[in-house]
């Protein structure tokens, strides 16, 4: 087993994004496996015993289509892998093909529910995304019954693939020697720090967030930090408007590893997605990493969401449309600073006993114990 190698592949996420490399790749690493991540980056390296096959970054979504995800394929052939573990839907055509030329295993590990995905792809003619989603649907079945895994995010996405080897490998957050400090809030301070992590879309609430703070008493000292990329240029320029009173910090993106410290400054974890039928469902990391950190979560009422919330007493859901309840929500936290931090502490304690990567990662061990003795 300590020799099988293990290719990973992915055109669209970051090399060292968070799930494919920090738990998946890591895991496998330490699990004895010979691993290898080709994924965009600048250069060949070895980080942490995991080789790194750079991709160049693509220009568009069409090129990546066309060139970059053709280009994945070839140097997928090259490695000549026991396993090849995909992570993009556009890399079924490749994951099929990897099957029948190199008679390897292969993994689809499906981070979202994809037919419904489309209904929220902006790039898409809103005409055309009912087809598309029945077509991806479709084919997204046919295809994954020749491959001899499927991981799946959430045991909402695994229900689509029941007839198939299925598991699901949740995106709970990884429990080091770094996050065993934690975050206690503290009574009668002056200055409050709010957290958001993630993309800045507007379907992330991050308007609702940044005007929550009009409605919160002038005599909390508010500041704001945004830790994430834009989705584009023009909503880039619409929150920064709405920054009146410079109460927001835009620090970009920042390294899985540098994010820690940044929820250890802050008071309150914020996850106000709106309620589309791609997140109605999903596991969202920061939430967890929110709860790790010790902070008390503001959070979108989704059932599934609310089911963890209110059934941790980690936090409070609100109606991630509606800014005042934010604002309520907000307000709740800092007078009430002893509540605070026991939801706070709950919400560690949650992390700690559940809804962490270290049990996960078992799950994922398992799946390639069962491959590689096949």
């Amino acid at each position: 087993m300590g020799n099988k190698k293990v290719c990973i592949l992915t055109s669209v996420h970051p090399v060292f994004d968070t799930r494919i490399f920090y738990k998946e790749a890591r895991t496998l690493s330490r699990a004895g496996y010979d691993v290898t991540l080709i994924a965009q980056h600048n250069k060949n390296e070895i980080v942490e015993g995991i080789k790194i096959i750079p991709l160049p970054k693509p220009k568009n979504r069409t090129e990546r289509f066309l060139k970059t995800d053709f280009l994945l394929f070839k140097k997928a052939l090259q490695q000549k892998a026991d396993i090849y573990h995909f992570h993009d839907p556009e890399l079924m055509p490749a994951g099929l093909f990897l099957k029948l030329l190199m008679k390897a295993k292969v993994i689809y590990d499906v981070h979202e529910d994809v037919p419904k995905q489309i209904f929220s792809k902006q790039w898409l003619p809103e005409i055309v995304r009912n087809p598309v989603s029945i077509f991806v649907n479709w084919f997204e079945k046919l295809i994954s019954q020749k491959f001899d895994y499927i991981i799946t995010s959430t045991p909402d996405i695994k229900n689509n693939f029941k007839q198939y080897n299925v598991v699901d490998i949740k995106n709970y957050p990884v429990i080091n020697t770094s996050s065993l400090i934690y975050k206690k809030f503290l009574p009668n301070k002056r200055n409050y720090i709010l957290i958001y992590v993630g993309g800045l879309a507007k379907i992330r609430g991050i308007e609702e967030i940044i005007k929550s703070i009009e409605f919160i008493n002038p005599k909390y000292n508010i500041k704001l930090k945004l830790l994430g990329k834009f989705s584009d240029k023009e909503f880039e320029k619409v929150v920064k408007i709405l920054d009146k009173k410079s109460k927001i910090e835009f620090l970009g993106w920042v390294l899985p590893q540098e994010v820690n410290k940044y929820l250890l400054d802050a008071d309150i974890g914020l996850v106000c997605l709106y309620p589309l039928r791609r997140f109605l469902t999903s596991f969202p990391v920061k939430m967890f990493e929110y709860m790790a950190a010790g902070l008390p979560v503001i959070a979108s009422n989704f059932p599934l969401w609310k089911e963890i919330i209110e059934g941790n007493n980690c936090g409070i859901c609100v109606n991630p449309l509606d800014a005042k309840e934010i604002a309520r929500a907000i307000e709740y936290l800092i007078e009430h600073p002893e509540e605070a931090k026991k939801i706070g502490e709950n919400g560690r304690k949650a992390v700690l006993e559940k809804y962490n990567w270290e049990n996960e990662s078992k799950k994922l061990v398992e799946v390639y114990k069962i491959l590689s003795l096949s």
